[in-house]
């Protein structure tokens, strides 16, 4: 290899809490297709093994009608089984999208709703207060004020600790630093080599030291959760596959080691349905790569998403 090699410490941060470099996006164990109890218990007890520390999950994250909340009380039954081990683990749930049961997403940022559904999912994770709780998108029915003004009482009567925004454009994340102050710790948009127009969200959390936390992070190398059942997986002659047979790992690996070497405050959190798949994604924090190897990573297509089977 040529140039300066990359490697990724493992001590990234959210709001100065220490979660490691890699997250678990936990929306595939609840969602369409999803694994049966024990695989999914199974795939959470793996992330924390390899050192995962960050879980994503939300109220709406779920299958069928009637299951608000599966993903939160997955999640916190995984953790109660794990023990000890899992104290330190930082658990982000968001609130304002529903689930019909029909495959379709609503919005709701109405500050009343926002709240309840904190509530609801601090019970549901059987927490006092949720470590992080992130808009899950603004509701272009509702001020944008006013869905993170809600946000700030919920931090101010202690349901929730820390606050995220996920889906926002930069004007979004500049009213919510004004309206929050210190208590905006993170910014969830999609982002990856195939989806690299959030760009300028990230460059502004980088600058304003906020983690940002790209959610479908494989795009281009793997299918996702949200993608269409009919569509086209990614091709497999990428330059992330070409570099991962060169250094022996996966093409997910590669593209993770991508992210982190973006900025310090990236904080990739890659889905998975089977235990194998976030021990490889977690390992993408230890791989090196150089200055000429990221500057060759390019995507010339937009295709594809993030899940790992």
């Amino acid at each position: 290899m040529t140039g300066t090699t990359t490697a990724h410490s493992a001590a990234r941060t959210v709001g100065g809490i220490a979660v490691g470099a890699i997250g678990l996006g936990a929306m595939p164990l609840s969602v369409e297709g999803r694994p049966d109890e024990e695989q999914a218990v199974a795939t959470i007890h793996a992330a924390l093994d390899a050192g995962v520390r960050l879980i994503d999950t939300a109220d709406s994250y779920h299958w069928h009608a009637g299951e608000l909340g599966h993903n939160e009380r997955l999640i916190a039954r995984a953790l109660a089984a794990y023990g000890s081990g899992a104290d330190d683990v930082l658990v982000a749930s968001k609130g304002g999208r529903g689930r019909p049961g029909d495959g379709s997403w609503t919005v709701d940022g109405h500050p009343h709703h926002l709240r309840r559904a904190a509530e609801a999912s601090a019970s549901r994770l059987g927490v006092e207060t949720i470590g992080l709780y992130q808009l899950h998108k603004p509701d272009p029915a509702v001020p944008f004020a006013d869905s993170v003004g809600a946000l700030r009482d919920l931090a101010e009567a202690g349901t929730i600790r820390m606050v995220g925004l996920s889906n926002v454009d930069r004007e979004q994340i500049r009213t919510a630093r004004e309206i929050l102050g210190p208590r905006l710790v993170s910014v969830q948009n999609r982002f990856s080599p195939a989806h690299p127009a959030t760009r300028d969200t990230l460059d502004l959390c980088t600058e304003l030291g906020l983690a940002f936390l790209p959610w479908s992070p494989l795009g281009g190398i793997s299918l996702s959760a949200v993608d269409d059942p009919g569509a086209t997986a990614p091709t497999p002659h990428t330059p992330f596959h070409a570099l991962a047979r060169a250094h022996g790992v996966s093409p997910q690996q590669v593209c993770l080691a991508w992210h982190l070497a973006q900025s310090p405050v990236v904080i990739p959190i890659p889905g998975a349905r089977r235990p194998a798949s976030i021990r490889d994604s977690a390992a993408a924090a230890g791989l090196a790569l150089s200055a000429a190897e990221l500057a060759g990573l390019r995507l010339d297509r937009e295709d594809g998403l993030e899940l790992r089977d």
